[in-house]
């Protein structure tokens, strides 16, 4: 499972390094090419709304196959791609279909036990996160060596190798079964935001971490392909792996969920992100400051979103698959947001304007994480 999650969802993240490249090869600007991210971030937040509640509906294993297949054709069409448009469309499907791992997410959660879902799913969200962070590393990596379009053919590869493996693999437990139709289970899908508090404040925090996030990488990308480093895709790509670091303590943080000290952690996780954004300002242009700000910054979003996700999946377990639709399409959304935010940013006033925006984005969620503790405290002491 943690496998194939990754696998999966490091599709959407692919054209992260490569965005310079793509803009040459397809004839445009920097500026247009930007594009490409923020679709592949909106069609994984189309499939996340559209898609991932059909495993409260139907036997998940079968929803994971059938997305795996049509994200094979998505890539092999994208290797070949020779129009910006059709690059533009194609990098859309990707993006819905990889929502394969956000189906697998539930599925593990589902098949825990109680008092090791926090653990478990740190551990399948640790494939997830690394899928995320090793995608820029393999990318950058391949496009140095060959060109862009190799990136895509091999991920069309090891997503087919990925479906086999699937096939005989996964698990088929039965579904919870929901019976209404199709809309009634959209529909129930705003009901879950209504039933829980916790569910909207965890979704809000997501979207901020993770808008930063992406902000952060995408224009990191136009950031050091100019002066004064000039780095090419395979050079840009090496970030991630400092970046991979975070990914590992991803399970640490599901603990602390198990725990039930989550409140203060995200408290210290949004912090992080703080700290890295303050490094990045104080010294844009020192590389041992970009170091520091990839690992704060990564290790902050990506504990951050553990410890949310750990604590969505000790609500209604019937309907794991819709609560997980809610938070993850937040966090997609704010994925897109802050991807386009940041493209914007650097268009208009380059790396110091984009640090002031990542900025705002990780005081906002530290606030939201404080205001979550305070309250949660003051409950405490009431009921004592």
């Amino acid at each position: 499972m943690t496998v194939t999650a990754g696998i999966c969802v490091a599709n959407i993240y692919y054209n992260q390094p490569l965005l310079h490249d793509m803009a040459k090869s397809l004839g445009t600007t920097d500026a247009k090419i930007g594009n490409i991210a923020v679709l592949t971030q909106s069609g994984y937040g189309l499939g996340l709304f559209f898609l991932t509640p059909l495993g409260d509906k139907l036997r998940r294993k079968n929803i994971i196959l059938t997305l795996q297949l049509l994200l094979i054709a998505a890539l092999i069409g994208l290797a070949f791609a020779s129009q910006l448009w059709i690059a533009c469309i194609l990098s859309l499907l990707i993006g819905m279909m990889a929502t394969a791992a956000q189906v697998i997410l539930p599925m593990a959660a589902s098949l825990s036990p109680a008092h090791q879902k926090g653990k478990i799913v740190g551990i399948i969200f640790t494939g997830i996160l690394t899928g995320i962070l090793a995608a820029r590393v393999f990318s950058g990596y391949i496009a140095g060596v060959f060109n862009w379009r190799y990136v895509y053919g091999i991920a069309a590869g090891m997503v087919t190798v990925s479906m086999i493996l699937s096939f005989f693999i996964l698990p088929d437990p039965a579904s919870t079964a929901f019976t209404g139709s199709y809309a009634k289970l959209l529909a129930s899908v705003l009901v879950q935001v209504k039933r829980f508090t916790l569910l909207r404040q965890t979704a809000l925090l997501g979207a901020l971490v993770f808008g930063a996030f992406c902000s952060f990488w995408t224009t990191l990308t136009f950031h050091l392909s100019g002066a004064p480093f000039h780095y090419g895709t395979d050079k840009i790509g090496l970030f991630g792996l400092l970046a991979i670091v975070s990914a590992l303590l991803a399970p640490v943080f599901g603990k602390l969920a198990d725990k039930r000290a989550p409140e203060r952690s995200l408290m210290l996780t949004t912090a992080l992100i703080i700290i890295g954004v303050a490094c990045l300002q104080a010294f844009p242009v020192a590389l041992w400051a970009l170091v520091a700000a990839v690992l704060l910054l990564d290790i902050g979003v990506q504990a951050s979103q553990v410890t949310n996700v750990a604590l969505i999946y000790t609500l209604d377990e019937t309907a794991h698959s819709r609560i997980n639709t809610v938070y993850m399409t937040s966090y997609f959304i704010g994925g897109a947001l802050g991807t386009f935010v940041g493209v914007q940013c650097w268009n208009i006033g380059g790396w110091p304007l984009v640090t002031i925006q990542l900025l705002i984005w990780g005081l906002l969620a530290f606030l939201l994480a404080a205001f979550r503790y305070q309250r949660n405290r003051r409950a405490g002491a009431v009921a004592g």
